[in-house]
């Protein structure tokens, strides 16, 4: 195993940047850092663009400067929107609602640009709903404040919330509550270490690729997967839905497997849910 070696900067600081690479012989680069909030990216636009387009930009003028061609972004389905067919493929139009979406699609549109203009290859994957945790409870899903339907459902289980709330039981869906697709974030951390591997090797193109399972659960499912599994009740309260939020958000996972020779192996949500509930119990001791 080789030695790592950890550097703390800020990517929207070029110096920082040049430092890291100055410091430390980079072969490629997974690029992870973002703000990721829907909500706060509606309230504070211009921070979501300092960070994940500027900041992104910097990156890659690093990467320019350093001579390393080798990048995995971390993208996001919410640059296709409202989708117009289920599932959704990577040829989809991409039309997103946010700001959020937004500086994605912006970040993925320079990364395509730069690829051209300076032989950095790269990878956009686009993930759909990433959750669970490591098999081994030590790493988990934890945001100030939460937003994610499985977190806050365990929440209510622990008795740390008090209710889990329905937004929305009129969608066009078999049971009413929106469809989403579940990928494991130890499925996605493989498609990372594959992905980087294969464009190091030159032995496929820059391209977005799809994260996803390709098959859909619904709110309801979520939460009744959620009981199985802690073996705890806790209230649910069925509200209006949330201004946005698409019936379904499916992922077409075909590329994935054509150009990666991925499949997600760990994203039964059985295992999801279990996953991150012994995270979050284990968080608690």
């Amino acid at each position: 195993m080789k030695d790592t070696a950890a550097f703390e900067g800020d990517i929207c600081n070029s110096a920082d940047l040049d430092k890291a690479f100055s410091t430390y012989k980079i072969d490629g680069v997974l690029h992870f850092a973002g703000k990721a909030l829907v909500g706060e990216s509606e309230e504070k636009p211009e921070l979501y663009r300092q960070t994940n387009v500027v900041g992104g930009m910097n990156l890659l003028t690093a990467m320019k400067n350093h001579a390393v061609r080798s990048f995995i972004f971390s993208s996001t389905c919410a640059t296709y929107g409202v989708p117009e067919q289920v599932p959704i493929s990577e040829d989809h139009p991409q039309k997103p609602i946010n700001v959020y979406g937004q500086t994605k699609l912006d970040f993925e549109r320079a990364l395509k640009s730069f690829q051209a203009e300076h032989g950095i290859d790269y990878l956009s994957l686009r993930y759909f709903n990433a959750a669970g945790a490591d098999a081994d409870g030590e790493f988990g899903e934890d945001h100030t404040p939460e937003t994610h339907l499985i977190p806050l459902t365990l929440q209510a289980a622990a008795g740390d919330r008090a209710d889990i709330k329905i937004l929305g039981t009129d969608y066009p869906t078999p049971d009413g509550t929106c469809l989403r697709d579940y990928i494991h974030v130890a499925d996605l951390a493989r498609a990372h270490v594959i992905g980087l591997q294969l464009l190091m090797e030159k032995r496929i193109a820059s391209q977005a690729i799809n994260l996803g399972t390709g098959y859909g659960f619904s709110v309801r499912e979520v939460i009744e997967t959620v009981r199985r599994v802690t073996g705890r009740d806790f209230v649910v309260r069925e509200t209006e839905r949330r201004p946005g939020d698409p019936p379904k958000l499916i992922a077409s996972a075909g590329r994935a497997k054509a150009v990666l020779g991925w499949t997600a192996t760990q994203s039964d949500l059985q295992n999801v849910v279990s996953t991150a509930w012994n995270w979050y119990c284990r968080s608690k001791v």
